[in-house]
């Protein structure tokens, strides 16, 4: 996969623990720490959505007339009806 740069700026406190990290011998590098970390954000982001999915999917009906569908939109007829649970 092709690299790009990405530049960021850390307090000492952060950068020294960074540093820390590599030292530990589980990474090469700050960039490779770093990529790890985005990706276990990535994953535990997706798990929540996944989560959040499977629960509403297990929740409660809302019936929504098509007629109110077409007057107020889809988005705002699902927050009307939500409000009202």
């Amino acid at each position: 996969m092709p690299m790009t740069s990405l530049n960021i700026s850390l307090p000492e406190t952060l950068k020294t623990y960074v540093e820390g990290q590599v030292a530990s011998g589980d990474w090469g590098t700050p960039s490779e720490y770093i990529r790890e970390l985005i990706r276990q954000d990535k994953e535990r982001r997706l798990a929540t959505l996944e989560q959040s999915l499977l629960a509403a999917a297990k929740g409660q009906t809302i019936e929504i007339p098509l007629a109110e569908i077409r007057k107020k939109g889809l988005v705002t007829a699902l927050r009307n009806r939500a409000q009202r649970y």
